[in-house]
């Protein structure tokens, strides 16, 4: 089993980055005037730091809160709930639809749990999809604000530096608010594979830095074809309106990593991006783009959950 679980979380780990990664590279390299090897150094850099800075409460929620899985007795559901989640998001990333990993890594584990007998906790899963769909909404609507201030910015050649020094910090938000919030399900996941192996879950830097290494090479695979996927294709934004997009996503995620609660960032940026595409005018808006972007939210987390429940009650059947 920690054979397996270690595999899990290996290939669990580069699904997050290049489904979440690349998302937010693609972003980030809309500036031209930034080095992306410096981009990817700050977004490796807050994923080593983040269990320091800013603890494992976000993480504890998925093999805790929402169904006791990090014990050796939750192992099975674990290995089904990633597999699932693994599985689904994989299809859909190499469609260039950056859908959910969250929600799909929520549905699988409560689904697993369903399926192998152990109930999860409906009310935690609640309050996860409660936030989790208000949060595009708040990063929706501050893109939409930070949008109509940004018409208001001169194109100088001063504003022209100011913009790149806006967008290398509001990235740098961002990835604190991924580490802080949406990155610790690989946390949560990795712990329990090094809790199989040495019966201890804390995660020391050179566990910290494999997952970094692995989330960055996951980034790297599918950088390219996240830069032509539907949600870079909703609005033509301009360099502020990048930041503004970069901004808004931030706040959204970093303002409910304190509620213990996990945010998909890549909701967020979408949803940034409509907002701020919005303030130009609806026109400005690609919707063509974003249905497709609903729908796989629509489904992800009941697909995962129908897929690891149906594995579960197979396990347990054979048990």
């Amino acid at each position: 089993m920690s054979v397996v679980l270690s595999v899990l979380a290996a290939v669990f780990v580069f699904v997050c980055g290049a489904n979440d990664g690349g998302a937010l590279l693609a972003l980030a390299l809309r500036h031209r005037e930034v080095a992306g090897i410096a981009m990817l150094g700050l977004l490796l850099a807050a994923i080593v730091a983040g269990p320091r800075l800013f603890g494992l409460e976000v993480a504890h929620a998925f093999t805790g809160r929402l169904v006791a899985s990090g014990d050796r007795g939750g192992q099975p559901i674990v290995v089904i709930g990633v597999a699932a989640a693994v599985a689904l998001v994989l299809v859909l990333t190499w469609r260039g639809v950056p859908t959910s990993v969250t929600l799909a890594i929520i549905g699988g584990l409560a689904g697993a749990g369903l399926g192998l007998g152990l109930m999860p906790s409906w009310s935690t899963l609640a309050t996860m999809l409660g936030i989790g769909a208000a949060a595009p909404l708040v990063g929706g609507l501050l893109g939409y604000l930070l949008g109509v201030l940004a018409q208001r910015v001169p194109t100088t050649g001063r504003a022209s530096a100011t913009v790149r020094l806006a967008h290398v910090g509001a990235f740098g938000c961002q990835c604190l608010a991924y580490a802080a919030n949406d990155g610790q399900k690989m946390f949560a996941v990795a712990a329990v594979a090094v809790a199989a192996v040495h019966g201890s879950a804390e995660l020391s830097l050179p566990v910290l830095s494999a997952v970094a290494a692995l989330f960055a090479a996951g980034a790297l695979t599918s950088l390219r074809r996240m830069s032509r996927g539907a949600t870079f294709r909703l609005s033509p934004p301009r360099p502020w309106q990048i930041v503004s997009a970069e901004i808004a996503s931030s706040a959204a995620v970093f303002g409910t990593a304190g509620l213990g609660v996990p945010v998909s960032m890549t909701q967020s940026v979408a949803a940034g991006l409509v907002g701020v595409g919005a303030s130009q005018g609806a026109r400005r808006v690609r919707w063509q783009y974003a249905v497709p972007i609903l729908v796989s939210w629509l489904v992800t987390l009941p697909a995962s959950f129908g897929m690891a429940a149906v594995a579960g009650l197979a396990v347990r059947g054979l048990r």
